[in-house]
């Protein structure tokens, strides 16, 4: 494998052609091939049941013109044992296959797809090159419906009745993203039960889709038929009023959910770790990557269904929690990474090269990217341009370091992305060429141009060629920076004293790195003071009783309670943090700092609250069981004071919360009456037993907008509700005895704390991680990093895997 150099020239020369299977079968390989384009190693295969060598035992075209020798007909597999201290399980999911529906008629349609094969068809490196076709005659659609909900929320028919937590967004994307192939002329429909953009932004994404002329139908269409030989497809639904709706598509995409692949079963099964239900590795609540087994942890939707930031997440916790367990053989098998000498350019009149991506659609499908790199080419100083499809991808990067040497460039431009996230990776690249990490400018035409000027692709072409003449400028002017080592100090500073900063500050302070933890209050435990069983029933007080125990008993952490920040300095490494508690001021110093201030519900004065003793606000009736006992009747009001124009985001945990507590009163007191008014149930992932379960106990859900929202009122008799049924088409009165209001979780002041370390809030006051996906517990100043409520509303388990994650990450500094 170390002789192949992936220059492609084998699968030029080979004749035999299959199925691509990373293209979802809408394109064809070669018999040696590699996975996908950016695939980790980067080296060709040999697929044995399609190579004609190894069928018929002729051809061996590829030996013949590989230029390294790299081709090994005679190679066997080999059995290679590895002693290892931990194992990681991220073996992903499969998606569900809905040929077993037949009444969508995925296998006999070619114009219905699933939405991993839209996926494909969407990318620039797809079978289509990017540009959106239907598959029976090459046609733009003019008219797509995505179908939610396919192979999940699914008794009847899949057995899959969890919800796969990550097909609204991914649905919603791929509207708007066709809406920008195809322009205003596009009309995409979702249908939908429950919309479930729950994470972080993702309710401002829904309600930006809206704007923009995606139609969301709340209906399960049951059926799609072709009418005509042109390939056209008719979906018959219902509206809330019962009405039958006929309507035709040019396209449908099947919005397809998660299930646990078999191979991955299989070896979790071999490894000895238990399974739940669904065949998902099973964890605790407070535990949320650990395996049955100890030693095996788990990240990703293996675990459960979840979307990307969730998974990184995870697998930053699973690293820690392997971390742990190995830490006192922490750095015996590391190498130091080796780069060439510098190059003395110094003296060397600039010889510029630009790289400018397309960034697949991002940038390429908006700007004129040919256009910005011939404009380049023009300007002083630049002797070499060129567009990469992805500039970030491994072949690229090798690439970059040939040309660097071949054309003795001794200054790089990369117009791209934003340097927040890809600039250390070209600066690694230029430095194996020989050159200074300094000697390199970017140019970011994606966020600051492509994106923000998606309608205007003239005026894009001319900004992106501005912000590339300005990189050029400035690299003419670059000096090589020499490096400094400095010590780092080994010690953490977490803020906040909750379930997320006790876990960041154990995980740290078991892997031998002293922590102090700072509280502003005066004991530990924050927001989970008030919360008595996860949404699995697993006891929350007990759990806490013991995390606050070995808090206070490790010798590692030192707790300063009734304490705050009061000034803050210095960089990665060595940041000195000045800390008052009581009439007392301590100066900290520390390599890290964990923020994790937490979050709190938000008061109202909506429905009578504060106004009438029978209206409380999320765990009261748990802390007060007496107010339940004689109670005919109890609702549950959902998005108080979210989802609205003043905090337009979804509080994730206010759904499985409240019909958690439905279902207790139902279970204790099965006589009363018991309402959840929603305007979507979010119980996402294999909380959806929950719903179910309510529903199956009597639980009544009526659904409200937010234009009509619920009024409460007080009467002689008590409370009166009244809500306006869409399925009904009539205005429901509800005697309550009490009503329960689930509002906004909005974090705690940030504002000095942002201050103090110059990190990010954003509209809503909560930090702003580096970047969602790749670094969602960092902020994008490097050694401090992010977790729980003061990041985003999140359950428990998930607030511990992100303190588990930030305190993996800060572990590597």
């Amino acid at each position: 494998m170390e002789k192949c150099i992936a220059c492609g020239t084998c699968a030029e020369k080979c004749p035999a052609k299959t199925s691509d299977r990373f293209n979802e079968g809408l394109a064809k390989r070669k018999a040696i091939y590699v996975p996908y384009a950016q695939a980790v190693p980067l080296k060709y295969a040999i697929d044995k049941e399609r190579c004609i060598y190894f069928q018929k035992g002729k051809c061996r075209a590829c030996e013949k013109f590989c230029p390294t020798n790299a081709i090994k007909f005679d190679d066997v597999e080999k059995d290679i044992t590895l002693n290892v201290g931990s194992v990681i399980l991220t073996a992903g999911f499969t998606p569900f296959n809905p040929d077993r529906f037949d009444n969508y008629q995925h296998a006999k349609f070619p114009n219905v797809v699933t939405s991993m094969e839209f996926e494909r068809i969407l990318s620039a490196g797809g079978p289509y090159g990017g540009h959106i076709r239907r598959l029976s005659d090459g046609k733009e659609p003019k008219k797509i419906a995505w179908l939610q909900c396919v192979g999940s929320r699914d008794l009847n028919r899949c057995d899959n009745e969890y919800c796969s937590s990550v097909c609204c967004m991914y649905a919603i994307k791929e509207s708007v993203i066709a809406k920008e192939h195809l322009g205003p002329e596009l009309e995409p429909a979702i249908f939908f039960m429950d919309m479930r953009t729950h994470g972080k932004d993702f309710e401002k994404y829904y309600e930006r889709a809206k704007a923009q002329g995606v139609r969301f139908v709340r209906s399960r269409v049951h059926t799609i038929t072709e009418i005509d030989e042109t390939g056209t497809l008719n979906l018959v639904y219902a509206t809330d009023a019962g009405e039958r709706v006929s309507e035709d598509f040019d396209m449908v995409v099947l919005s397809v959910g998660m299930e646990p692949a078999a191979s991955a079963v299989e070896t979790a099964k071999t490894l000895g770790v238990e399974m739940n239900s669904y065949k998902f590795v099973k964890t605790s609540d407070f535990a949320p990557v650990s395996t049955s087994r100890e030693g095996i942890y788990v990240a990703g939707a293996l675990q459960g269904p979840k979307d990307i930031p969730q998974s990184v997440v995870e697998a930053s916790a699973a690293a820690c929690s392997a971390g742990i367990g190995l830490s006192a053989a922490r750095g015996t098998l590391v190498k130091d990474k080796t780069f060439p000498d510098e190059l003395a350019v110094q003296d060397e009149e600039p010889r510029i090269g630009v790289f400018v991506c397309n960034c697949g659609i991002n940038i390429g499908g908006i700007a004129d990217v040919p256009a910005v790199a011939a404009y380049a080419r023009e300007l002083g100083n630049v002797v070499f341009t060129e567009e990469p499809l992805f500039a970030c991808s491994q072949d690229a990067q090798d690439k970059m370091v040939e040309i660097i040497r071949e054309q003795k460039l001794n200054r790089i431009v990369v117009a791209a992305c934003t340097p927040r996230t890809h600039e250390p990776l070209f600066q690694e690249t230029i430095r194996n060429a020989g050159l200074n990490a300094y000697l390199f400018e970017m140019a970011n035409i994606r966020n600051q141009c492509t994106w923000v000027h998606s309608g205007e692709k003239d005026k894009a072409t001319e900004k992106a060629k501005d912000l590339v003449r300005m990189a050029i400028n400035r690299a003419k002017l670059l000096e090589p920076i020499p490096s400094l080592s400095v010590n780092v100090n080994k010690s953490a500073l977490v803020i906040g004293g909750g379930v997320a900063g006790m876990t960041a500050a154990l995980s740290l302070a078991d892997q031998g790195f002293s922590a102090t933890l700072v509280e502003k209050s005066a004991g530990l435990g924050g927001s989970a003071r008030d919360v008595h069983k996860t949404w699995s029933g697993e006891d929350v007080q007990q759990f806490l009783k013991n995390l606050i125990e070995r808090v206070s008993r490790h010798p590692g952490i030192t707790v300063l309670a009734q304490a705050e920040v009061i000034e803050a300095s210095g960089f990665v490494g060595n940041f000195e943090t000045r800390i008052r508690s009581g009439e007392k001021t301590h100066l900290i110093q520390h390599g890290v700092a964990i923020v994790a201030t937490g979050g709190q519900a938000a008061g109202t004065e909506e429905y009578l609250y504060g106004k009438h003793p029978a209206v409380t606000r999320w765990h009261d009736l748990e802390n007060h069981p007496e107010k339940l006992a004689g109670a005919g009747s109890v609702v549950f009001i959902q998005c108080v004071g979210s989802r609205d124009e003043k905090r337009p985001y979804c509080s994730r945990i206010c759904c499985t919360a409240s019909v958690s507590q439905a279902i207790a009163i139902k279970e204790k007191q099965p006589g009363t009456d018991v309402f959840v008014l929603y305007r979507d149930i979010r119980t996402f992932g294999e909380r959806e037993v929950l719903y179910k379960k309510a529903r199956e106990k009597g639980v009544i859900f009526v659904r409200y907008s937010l234009a009509n929202k619920p009024v409460v009122t007080e009467t002689p008799d008590g409370l009166e509700v009244r809500v306006f049924d869409p399925i009904l088409q009539k205005e429901l009165f509800i005697h309550a005895d009490l009503v329960n209001l689930a509002t906004a979780i909005e974090p705690s002041p940030n504002a000095d704390i942002a201050a103090f370390y110059k990190v990010s809030v954003n509209a809503e006051n909560f930090f702003m991680e580096a970047h969602a996906k790749l670094r969602p517990v960092d902020f994008a100043s490097d050694g401090l990093f992010v977790c729980g409520l003061a990041h985003y509303p999140k359950s428990l388990d998930e607030s511990i895997a992100q303190a588990m994650a930030a305190a993996g990450r800060a572990a590597t500094v």
